[in-house]
C-alpha cells in the first residue's frame, strides 16, 4: 500500500482536479485536507464538465470514498448546493461515498461579509481574495471561537458557540457601522440544514486509521498551490491555510508516516489569479495566447488568470519546501503554436543574480527573470499518450525542464480529458 499527496507547485490552477481524478482510478479514498470553496477544480470526463469547489475530485468515480478533512473550512450552504449540482449530472452522493470531518470549521454569512468589507476597504493593497469568507473563518478557528460541524448536533451548544463568535464579530461590525448579526435567525438557519450536513459527519482520523489497516490506497488532495501557502508563499498575497504537502497530515488526522509519495502538479507555463508578485508575467500577445489556448479563467470566480513563462526557479523552490518526489506536468499542448518558449532560470534583484525568490514582497516585486530560450515545436501534442510520440522540440523542452528543477517528471497531460496523459512513473507503484 502506498499513499500519495497531490499539491500544486505554483500559484494554484495547475490542473490538480484532472490529475487527482486520473489517479483516483487506483485510489480507494480521496481526502481534501485544506482550503474551502475558494479552490475550484474542473474535470472533463467523456465530454461532461464537472466544476468542483469543496467536494474531492474522487467524488465523480464510483466505488471511491471522498473525505473532507478537518483542515477544510466548509460553507454548509455552498456544500449542499454543490452536492445538488453534481447530483444533477448523474453523480450519486450519499453517506457511503462522502465523509465530512466532525472537526471541520464552518464558514458563516458574516465571514463572507467581512471578507468583502476588508477587500473593498483595502484599495490598492487588496489581496485578490475570492470573497468567500475563507480568511475570516480561519481567523476564528485559530482564535478558538469558530463553529465546527460537531456543534450542529446540540442546539444548546450551538447557542453558546454562536454567542461566543458573534460577540467578536458584532463588535467589529458596530465599529464599521454595519448591522449586527441576529443570533436566533442564524441559529434557526443552521439547525434547518444541520441534518443534511451531520449525516456525512464522522471522526475522520478514525476512518483513516481503519482504511490504513485495510491496506486501502489513500490520495490526499491539496487545494491552491504552494506559492499561496500562508507560511511559504508570496506573503501577504496568499491564502489562509497551509498548502504544502505536510498539511495533509494535520488537515486529515494522520501522521507523516502515512505519506509515501508527494506529487507536485505543475503547469508547463505559469499563471496566477489575484494580486501579488509574478516575475515571469507576460502582458503581451504571448500572454494573451496562453490565456486563450489554456482557457485561463478561474473555476470559482471566472476571473481572468495572469499568464507567463514557466518559472523554473520558483518550482525548484516549492519542490524543496514541500518535499515533492515527482512532477505531473500539465497543459503542454497549450504551448503547441509558439515559435519559441522561455523558462526562467534565475532572477536579477537590484543587479544581483539570485537562484531563489526572496521572502520580502518588495524584493519579489523587483525580481527580473533571466530566461533560457527554446525552439517551439509548432505541431499538435493534444491527446498524445506516449512520450516518444511527442515532437522533438517538445521532448527537449520537457527534458530540460526536468533537469533544471532536479525532479523526475512522472506524467505529462496533453489535454483536459481524463485519459490524455503520458504516464512515466505511477505514484502508487513507484
Amino acid at each position: 500500500m502506498k499513499n500519495v499527496v497531490v499539491v500544486g507547485s505554483q500559484w494554484g490552477d495547475e490542473g490538480k482536479g484532472k490529475i487527482v481524478d486520473w489517479l483516483s482510478s487506483e485510489a480507494d479514498v480521496v481526502i481534501r485536507f485544506q482550503g474551502g470553496h475558494n479552490a475550484g477544480h474542473t474535470l472533463v470526463i467523456d465530454g461532461t464538465t464537472y466544476k468542483l469547489r469543496l467536494l474531492p475530485s474522487g467524488i465523480v468515480r464510483k466505488e471511491k470514498v471522498s473525505i473532507i478533512g478537518n483542515g477544510v473550512v466548509i460553507d454548509p450552504w455552498a456544500l449542499l448546493d454543490e452536492i445538488k449540482e453534481i447530483g444533477e449530472k448523474g453523480v450519486k452522493i450519499d453517506e457511503k461515498n462522502l465523509i465530512i470531518s466532525e472537526a471541520a470549521n464552518l464558514i458563516l454569512p458574516f465571514h463572507r461579509e467581512m471578507d468583502e468589507i476588508r477587500e473593498d476597504a483595502a484599495g490598492k493593497a487588496k489581496i485578490g481574495t475570492t470573497r468567500r469568507g475563507i480568511g475570516p473563518a480561519y481567523e476564528d478557528k485559530v482564535g478558538r471561537r469558530s463553529i465546527r460541524v460537531m456543534d450542529l448536533i446540540s442546539e444548546k451548544n450551538l447557542d453558546h458557540r454562536l454567542e461566543t463568535v458573534l460577540m467578536h464579530h458584532n463588535a467589529i461590525r458596530k465599529g464599521l457601522g454595519k448591522e449586527i448579526f441576529k443570533k436566533d435567525k442564524l441559529k434557526k438557519e443552521l439547525l434547518t440544514i444541520a441534518p443534511e450536513i451531520l449525516k456525512y459527519s464522522q471522526p475522520v482520523w478514525k476512518k483513516i486509521d481503519e482504511f490504513k489497516s485495510q491496506k486501502k490506497k489513500i490520495l490526499f488532495e491539496g487545494a491552491q498551490g504552494i506559492l499561496l501557502d500562508v507560511d511559504h508563499g508570496t506573503y501577504p498575497f496568499v491564502t489562509s491555510s497551509n498548502t504544502v504537502a505536510s498539511a495533509a497530515s494535520t488537515g486529515s488526522g494522520c501522521g507523516p508516516n502515512s505519506i509515501n509519495y508527494v506529487l507536485g502538479i505543475t503547469k508547463a507555463y505559469t499563471t496566477r489569479v489575484g494580486e501579488g508578485p509574478f516575475p515571469t508575467e507576460l502582458k503581451d500577445h504571448v500572454g494573451e495566447t496562453l490565456g486563450k489556448r489554456g482557457n485561463e479563467f478561474g473555476t470559482v470566480t471566472s476571473r481572468k488568470r495572469r499568464c507567463g513563462w514557466f518559472d523554473g526557479v520558483l518550482v525548484r523552490q516549492t519542490i524543496k519546501i514541500s518535499g515533492i518526489d515527482g512532477i505531473a506536468l500539465t497543459k503542454l499542448d497549450v504551448l503547441d503554436e509558439l515559435e519559441e518558449i522561455k523558462m526562467c532560470v534565475a532572477y536579477s534583484v537590484d543587479g544581483e543574480k539570485m537562484d531563489y525568490l526572496p521572502a520580502a514582497v518588495d524584493d519579489q516585486l523587483k525580481a527580473k527573470p533571466i530566461y533560457k530560450t527554446f525552439k517551439g515545436w509548432k505541431s499538435s501534442t493534444k491527446g498524445i499518450k506516449k512520450f516518444d510520440d511527442l515532437p522533438a522540440n517538445a521532448k527537449n523542452y520537457v527534458k530540460e525542464l526536468e533537469k533544471f528543477i532536479e525532479t523526475k517528471i512522472s506524467s505529462i497531460s496533453t489535454s483536459p480529458e481524463r485519459n490524455d496523459t503520458i504516464l512515466i512513473v505511477d505514484p502508487f507503484n513507484f
